[in-house]
């Protein structure tokens, strides 16, 4: 079978289930990790004979993204923010939303140095890790509950030959540095509540961890009134606190950080014109 046959044969299968944008990237995927290949280096070998070995590999890994796995998960690999991360099923996989979100940190920060960074949340590392590449000389700080998380992480830092701190800390019961030390705190916590799941697709609700996703309905904001509490008293004056959030809840978010005496508490769009971020400075 030829490059081209067995591309078409790819996108055959999946075009029953995804739209063709999807589909495009799910198969340039699969050729860069089968064959390391770019989308252009694909192109350039269509016409060559592609082996038994790997027609069949690509028809396992097609078998697994039509049962609805992740093919992040699958690959273990996931690009965000120019870079390559591990990723596993203990870790999420990071969205273009987050990626969004580290562009607004860089571009506000861009021109400062020796910035204080501090994490919370981080999962794979992804936001660290790009602030770290991304904000020269910065000392950033990442924490999470979960080991597992925490490993995947320290691997990605390391691969990716970036300099972050990783600490196993419970978000709840974190106590504030005596003095103010961040000039930036930055969280994507847990904001889907429990009631969301009904209505969302299986690849997410039977793969991802669920304690990385979910929220009790009763308490939809629990996380960032704690985050809120810790970086009232963590940040330097003219810090600032940046979240990204759930558009259901950006309403009474924003009441309760104003409550809370933030300064100049605002809300930004995503690429699908949801409110996705919020941020506010410290007083």
């Amino acid at each position: 079978m030829l490059v081209q046959e067995l591309s078409t044969h790819l996108r055959q299968r999946l075009s029953g289930k995804f739209p063709p944008s999807e589909v495009r990237e799910m198969v340039s995927i699969i050729f860069e990790n089968l064959k390391g290949w770019n989308v252009t280096d694909t192109l350039v070998n269509s016409n060559r004979e592609v082996t038994d070995y790997i027609v069949r590999k690509a028809d396992q890994a097609v078998d697994r993204i039509l049962a609805d796995e992740p093919i992040q998960y699958i690959f273990g690999s996931a690009h965000f923010y120019g870079m390559n991360f591990n990723v596993t099923p203990d870790t999420l996989i990071p969205r273009q939303e987050t990626a969004q979100l580290v562009d607004i940190i860089v571009k506000e920060w861009s021109n400062r140095q020796d910035l204080n960074i501090l994490d919370l949340g981080t999962g794979s590392g992804c936001i660290a890790i790009a602030l770290a590449r991304n904000l020269p000389f910065s000392n950033v700080t990442a924490v999470d509950i979960s080991d597992k998380a925490l490993l995947v992480a320290r691997e990605n830092a390391e691969r990716l030959r970036s300099k972050v701190i990783f600490e196993k800390k419970d978000i709840f019961a974190m106590l504030p540095p005596v003095n103010p030390l961040y000039d930036i705190i930055v969280s994507n916590p847990p904001y889907i509540a429990d009631s969301e799941a009904a209505f969302m697709e299986p690849n997410v609700l039977e793969h991802e961890p669920h304690g990385a996703l979910f929220v009790p309905d009763s308490n939809p904001l629990v996380f960032y009134k704690a985050i809120s509490v810790f970086a009232k008293q963590a940040l330097n004056q003219g810090g600032k606190l940046y979240f990204e959030i759930n558009p259901l809840y950006a309403s009474e978010l924003v009441n309760f950080m104003k409550n809370e005496n933030w300064d100049d508490v605002f809300i930004e769009r995503d690429m699908q014109k949801q409110y996705r971020f919020l941020i506010a400075t410290q007083c």
